[in-house]
């Protein structure tokens, strides 16, 4: 066969080297010896593969002792999990998105992604959030996606952005993280600056969902300038812990039945009782976000009577920022 031409000065072999390399490390130092020998490789390649690997965004620490990845890392074996959701996990460094992967991990034929499989990247080309916004992620960011493989009705879909900023909120406050909702699942500090956003898409067919990827974008040490990140109220958090509540409280709150969601919503609601101008594909809504009706939608009042909302962009006008 015709060989590969190299990619960047190292042949195709070695350039696909690094995910090999990935998985081998932990947050403790490993010698470049030990390394190689588990990849039969010498410890000069080893070194290479770790610099590409710092270059595609993973935290990997270069010293005497060896390679690492930083502590704190949402790396497999290094997030304390206490259920189900997140067992299948993989993490990588430069993604187009998580959404993408999960859905390529789910039509694999070679071990497709079971319910509750997990892909978190170190850094996204092409990350979206809701209504195709792009989600940036920088180091200080965790980004991740979940798969649903259970069948869902289109009541349930309704049901899971609310359930799912629910588990947010739940994992953030259990953590010492001072915060609130924005309609329908925007997770704000109490000034109202965005601490976490969350995208749900879903593969149709018919009045039922075959799956649906969950999206959770969230700033821990690190932010968009006009946004907040966890650090500012608990600076030792990580994003290996923080992961580990999220996934645990997602997996319980997507299992709660609509009215207990809607009741935990409430009463971590930023939005209700606020002036309020939301933008829908039917124009704009100005006026007090009163209450949710029994789907989950935004009931808004207005000067020419309520209003109910099932889609849409919320924007809280007054005291706080947007």
């Amino acid at each position: 066969p015709v060989p590969l031409p190299p990619v960047g000065g190292c042949p195709v072999t070695l350039w696909r080297m690094p995910a090999r390399l990935l998985p081998l490390l932990t947050d403790r130092p490993q010698s470049g010896d030990d390394l190689g020998r588990a990849l039969d490789l010498g410890r000069v390649t080893v070194n290479t593969l770790a610099r590409r690997l710092q270059e595609d965004g993973v935290p990997v620490l270069i010293s005497r002792a060896g390679y690492a990845l930083e502590p704190g890392t949402p790396a497999p074996g290094l997030v304390p999990l206490r259920g189900q959701f997140g067992r299948a996990l993989r993490y990588q460094g430069t993604v187009t998105s998580t959404q993408d992967e999960v859905r390529f991990w789910a039509d694999s034929e070679r071990g497709p992604a079971p319910h509750g499989a997990v892909v978190v990247a170190e850094r996204q080309t092409a990350g979206r959030g809701r209504r195709g916004r792009v989600w940036d992620t920088t180091h200080g960011t965790l980004a991740f996606s979940v798969l649903l493989r259970e069948a869902l009705s289109l009541a349930d879909l309704v049901r899971m952005p609310l359930a799912a900023g629910v588990a947010l909120h739940a994992a953030c406050t259990a953590l010492g993280v001072p915060c609130g909702l924005k309609w329908p699942n925007d997770l704000l500090t109490p000034d109202g600056r965005k601490l976490a956003g969350i995208l749900l898409e879903a593969d149709l067919r018919g009045e039922e969902a075959r799956r649906a990827v969950l999206g959770i974008g969230i700033n821990v040490g690190t932010a968009p300038e006009g946004a907040a990140h966890l650090h500012e109220s608990v600076p030792d958090l990580t994003r290996a812990a923080v992961l580990g509540e999220v996934l645990f409280q997602l997996e319980h709150w997507l299992a709660q039945p609509a009215p207990a969601i809607i009741a935990t919503w409430k009463a971590t609601s930023l939005t209700l009782g606020r002036p309020v101008r939301v933008t829908t594909a039917r124009g704009t809504v100005e006026g007090v976000a009163r209450d949710l009706d029994e789907q989950g939608n935004l009931l808004v009042e207005t000067a020419a009577g309520l209003e109910t909302v099932s889609a849409g962009d919320v924007q809280l006008v007054g005291q706080l920022k947007t």
